[in-house]
């Protein structure tokens, strides 16, 4: 039994043809399309810092874990490994535990908790913990019970959305539900479709699948908190900007806070 430090000891094995470019990188366009999450991952820091003082400084470990899960992807593309593949998959499962405490209205709580955060982020957590020991059994099946996940979340999205009246907040919801189901497409189409891939000579889709998750997460972070905030901030004015401006046709969202004159 190969070592789970071993380069190729993950049963996964994605389309990408191995060390085409090099010795020492299994698939260097799968490892290399991570750049992008050390791109966002700060900025996106940098730019909801004054949301995250009023809302929550807790929001900056999604921020980080976010950077962890382009870490440990970047080393799994590299090696292939069966420890690489862990602990990519296992980052991603914390980084949705992290959003869920967070961010989660707690109208959306299971009954048994009431809507007491704390018993929540305290579910979420021992969920997260029984989820990573499982995921050393089934790891073949983590990556597609992860993405399952959005469906829960989409669940949400279409209820906020059907409440709310903000036009700039649906614009927001309708945007990160396309970047991701191009995201998705392009993950299963990796899986499903290698073959037709192989034949025309492009395989990138995997690749594609880094970049386009990594800019829906600036959109999915900036939908959630607004969200949050018709729950959380009553008192607080929030508005959707975008980096570097808001008149430029693509930007990166985020959310700026300021208090509102009236007395609540």
């Amino acid at each position: 039994m190969p070592s789970i430090f071993a380069y190729q000891s993950s049963e996964v094995d994605w389309c990408e043809t191995n060390f085409q470019h090099s010795e020492l990188v299994a698939e260097f366009y799968n490892t290399f399309s991570n750049v992008t999450f050390f791109i966002f991952g700060p900025l996106m820091m940098f730019l909801m810092h004054p949301y995250a003082q009023k809302r929550s400084r807790y929001s900056y470990v999604t921020f980080i874990l976010f950077m962890v899960v382009g870490l440990f992807s970047t080393y799994f593309h590299m090696t292939l490994s069966f420890l690489g593949q862990l602990l990519d998959e296992i980052s991603i499962l914390w980084l949705l535990a992290s959003g869920y405490s967070i961010w989660m209205p707690r109208c959306y709580f299971p009954t048994f908790l009431g809507e007491n955060r704390s018993r929540f982020i305290c579910f979420i957590v021992a969920t997260a913990v029984v989820s990573t020991l499982l995921s050393f059994l089934r790891p073949m099946v983590n990556a597609y019970a992860l993405n399952s996940i959005a469906g829960h979340i989409l669940y949400i999205v279409f209820h906020e959305y059907k409440k709310t009246n903000n036009k700039e907040l649906r614009h927001l919801m309708e945007v990160s539900v396309v970047l991701w189901a191009f995201a998705l497409t392009s993950w299963i189409s990796d899986r499903l479709l290698c073959s037709f891939w192989q034949q025309i000579n492009f395989f990138y889709m995997h690749s594609i699948w880094h970049v386009l998750i990594s800019i829906t997460f600036p959109y999915g972070i900036a939908t959630i908190a607004m969200v949050d905030a018709r729950y959380e901030m009553p008192d607080q004015i929030l508005k959707i900007r975008y980096w570097p401006r808001d008149t430029w046709p693509v930007g990166l969202p985020y959310v700026e806070v300021s208090a509102d004159d009236k007395a609540c």
